[in-house]
């Protein structure tokens, strides 16, 4: 009967965490360690608690509710590793502080978008979004880093959180195409500690079982991410997207021509298989004279072979 009563109360005070009342929660776990001093679940509580309300009151010292909002998103992975040193991770506790920092940030970011939108920065929408899928409010992150991408089309970071609320909701075909194009413009640039779906996580839990890890794993997740069938959703490349991925290619083939140190080579390889890979899509898709896609898949052999053997096995 006491263990439940711990329970039920316990509950309540993540109940008010994830509603942001972070001052009654902390009052709240402090009487109920009174009753029971070695709860785990509570002492955990409470460490996280102390986490953020130092944080908290940092905050307020701030200028800006974009640097605000920057400011509690941006602790967030920290705070992540720091409650993983201390135990674990309690799922109940971490999803409860999860809504406190992330609903308290929508407030700071929220109190930004006001007249008329395209007059603030894609990033503004892109960490609204943001808070909105960490609440579980997937129809609103959409909206707003579909939007944050109409004004940033370019950015990997902003589109790769559109492919990460996409598969939270359940949409795999878009997710894996958003995942797709980010990884394109950009692999080196996406926030992992930000996203949060299986999709993208089970890849790169297969990407690391391959000895990579840092940037490096970025760049070949691209490459993993086609060769085990994840990002398989493609579209069709306009004809000034030909020219600027064909053009890319030869930089990227010159850069590694002449890069003399082996940690940059690293990077440029799985960038330039990539590129290949996307290439060779276009000419399938349009036909192309059959030397053609072998003379690509010929770089991609002389790049890595292991790879060669097993896009020639699904291409």
């Amino acid at each position: 009967m006491v263990a439940r009563s711990i329970r039920v109360e316990l509950e309540s005070a993540l109940d008010l965490l994830k509603q942001g009342d972070l001052r009654q929660a902390h009052q709240d776990l402090q009487d109920l360690l009174q009753k029971e001093l070695d709860n785990r679940d509570v002492l955990y509580a409470l460490t996280g608690i102390r986490f953020w309300e130092d944080r908290m009151q940092r905050v307020h010292t701030i200028s800006g509710g974009l640097s605000q909002g920057e400011y509690l998103v941006g602790q967030w992975g920290a705070f992540v590793a720091y409650m993983q040193k201390r135990g674990g991770v309690v799922e109940p506790v971490m999803y409860a502080l999860r809504c406190c920092v992330f609903t308290y940030a929508l407030r700071f970011y929220g109190s930004l978008i006001t007249g008329d939108a395209r007059e603030h920065p894609a990033e503004v929408y892109r960490k609204t979004g943001l808070c909105y899928k960490a609440l579980g409010n997937y129809d609103a992150a959409r909206e707003c880093l579909e939007f944050a991408v109409s004004l940033e089309p370019d950015s990997s970071a902003i589109l790769a959180e559109l492919a990460d609320a996409y598969a939270l909701a359940g949409d795999e075909r878009w997710s894996k195409l958003y995942f797709r194009e980010a990884l394109f413009k950009g692999a080196s640039k996406l926030e992992l500690n930000l996203l949060e779906s299986d999709l993208i996580f089970s890849l790169i839990e297969r990407v690391k079982s391959y000895g990579f890890s840092g940037v490096e794993l970025l760049e070949w997740l691209p490459v993993y991410g086609t060769l085990e069938g994840v990002l398989t959703a493609k579209r069709e490349l306009r004809a000034v997207e030909i020219g600027k991925l064909k053009q890319a290619i030869y930089s990227l083939e010159n850069d590694l021509r002449n890069e003399k140190v082996s940690a940059e080579r690293r990077l440029l390889r799985p960038r330039l298989i990539n590129h290949f890979f996307w290439l060779v899509d276009h000419y399938v898709n349009v036909q192309e004279d059959k030397r053609n896609i072998d003379e690509v898949l010929l770089k991609i052999k002389l790049l890595d072979e292991a790879v060669y053997h097993r896009y020639v096995r699904i291409a």
